[in-house]
């Protein structure tokens, strides 16, 4: 496993394997990863001749500099994970290789950016939209992993290769969990024993309003189920919970064709903001 710091050094190893005509798959990573992430490092290795992973923590998409400043950094740890998995290049620039001058560039998603992630965290998808581009031309991959976990930022990368023109093929990866079912996130490691604990009501609220739905009962329903159950967790201050089609992410209000309805939910939990979805 090779790890470059520099565009130009990366873009130089990378044109050097294309002269075999190798097909090049890419895992875009804020780094602390888990074994999620190395779901989406085995799928590339399946499907491709060539994985590189960045790790890159992008300041452009945090709106929240306490956010920003808590998220953890553990470059070397992510090495020694992705090496085992047997990830080929590591690509782990500075802030300033990746925005050597402030970027004034802005990128709207429309519709996409007034729900949810978009609603909540202004600027956030602008960021995103910035950094993978970036990283799309760095790379040039033939294909690109995501995680299901942040669905809607699958939505806005979709858009982005789609209005771009990007000749790559995203692809969207389930969510991994731990044994109790708390979906994997770097987010999880700042979070107490105690929360910990709790955190888990995330998931057993998503599979309350998964059932109700799912038994022939109405969105409505389902949404004073989650809030009930929420007025029962006070340690949870929730920022929403939708009710969605999984492609536009736009609300929805009745269970849909199997696959196209997703259930959201964002919420704080002491100083971590956790977020996860079902899709029915």
């Amino acid at each position: 496993m090779y790890l470059y710091e520099t565009i130009a050094d990366l873009r130089q190893a990378i044109d050097n394997q294309r002269k075999n005509n190798l097909s090049v798959g890419l895992v875009p990573t804020m780094g602390a990863l888990h074994a999620g992430h190395l779901s989406l490092i085995d799928a590339s290795k399946a499907q491709n001749d060539l994985t590189v992973c960045s790790i890159f923590v992008n300041p452009t998409q945090f709106n929240n500099a306490d956010d920003l400043a808590r998220y953890p950094h553990t470059l070397e740890a992510d090495c020694a994970l992705l090496e085992a998995a047997g990830c080929d290049f590591v690509f782990a620039p500075s802030v300033e290789e990746m925005y050597p001058t402030s970027p004034v560039l802005k990128l709207n998603f429309g519709e996409l950016e007034t729900v949810m992630e978009g609603a909540f965290r202004p600027g956030h998808f602008n960021g995103v939209g910035l950094v993978v581009a970036k990283l799309f031309h760095i790379v040039q991959p033939d294909r690109a992993y995501f995680g299901q976990k942040d669905l809607q930022q699958v939505a806005v990368v979709k858009r982005l290769v789609r209005d771009l023109s990007f000749p790559l093929e995203l692809i969207r990866m389930p969510i991994v969990r731990e044994e109790d079912g708390l979906a994997m996130s770097s987010r999880n490691r700042n979070l107490t024993p105690d929360e910990r604990r709790d955190a888990l009501e995330l998931y057993q609220a998503l599979s309350k309003a998964r059932e109700i739905l799912q038994t022939g009962n109405s969105v409505e329903a389902a949404k004073t189920a989650v809030n009930e159950h929420f007025q029962a967790h006070p340690a949870f201050r929730v920022e929403y919970f939708e009710i969605a089609n999984a492609d536009t992410l736009q609300p929805v209000d009745q269970l849909q064709a199997p696959g196209a309805t997703a259930l959201c939910i964002a919420a704080h939990l002491g100083k971590t903001r956790l977020i996860d979805n079902l899709i029915l």
